[in-house]
């Protein structure tokens, strides 16, 4: 059941803090990104580190080739509240040309001050005439999952992009809910139009699964609820 909820979400960038958070050099063929927020979103925009902590930043190295190496810190643990988290990284990117682009790589997701939290993922994608496809698993011994994601451009007529991103969870240890059934397993999916208008970005967000109910508290997927939710995300850069 979808719940009747909208949220406006509203993002103001400026310039100024957008030069404080990234600093970039180029030294012969290799391109140095320095920032305090996620400098790359990789496999055609299926995984996007995103920050967790007050302190955040990283490394990121790409070579005129493709290749590409990075470390970012969602969280550096410097608060009594947080501790630190690194994901470590390597792939390779490549454009052939304007209709057909590619990208493959490795994440390792690490907490060094956490015993048995590592995990890891592979990602892919290719880019074909406008339309960027991608998928990607993760081994977490808690929540091991696999994704698809699906851009396929502007939706012709509408002038919308349309973005479909679909999950799949295999829970290490079963969850048991209150009527006594358990649940080991469960799919989310992220449905999203976007256009630009008058200079903002608009998103329209549609986000559920197939939990219901009791089953809801065994929820840990990639949208921030587990039943149905709309929501309306406008942003803008005044720079």
């Amino acid at each position: 059941m979808v719940r009747p909820l909208l949220l406006l979400t509203a993002a103001l960038t400026m310039s100024t803090a957008l030069q404080a958070q990234q600093m970039q050099r180029q030294l012969g063929d290799f391109e140095l990104k320095f920032s305090t927020r996620s400098s790359r979103s990789m496999a055609q925009g299926l995984i996007t580190p995103s920050a967790t902590g007050a302190f955040h930043g990283g490394l990121d190295v790409s070579h005129a080739s493709g290749w590409y190496v990075g470390q970012y810190a969602p969280s550096m643990g410097l608060s009594p509240a947080s501790t630190l988290r690194l994901d470590s990284y390597m792939g390779y990117k490549r454009r052939f040309h304007d209709s057909l682009g590619l990208e493959a790589g490795l994440i390792h997701y690490s907490q060094p001050n956490l015993a048995g939290n590592d995990s890891y993922a592979v990602y892919g994608g290719v880019s074909v005439l406008g339309s960027r496809f991608g998928g990607a698993w993760r081994d977490n011994p808690d929540n091991r999952t696999g994704t698809l994601f699906a851009n396929l451009g502007q939706v012709p007529l509408l002038g919308l992009d349309l973005t479909v991103k679909l999950a799949h969870h295999q829970l290490g240890t079963p969850y048991t809910i209150g009527d006594g059934s358990q649940v080991d397993t469960f799919n989310d999916w992220t449905l999203q139009l976007s256009r630009p208008w008058q200079g903002i970005d608009l998103d329209l967000i549609y986000s559920s699964s197939d939990l219901q109910g009791g089953g809801c508290a065994a929820y840990s997927g990639v949208n921030t609820y587990c039943e149905g939710m709309l929501t309306l995300k406008a942003q803008r850069s005044f720079f």
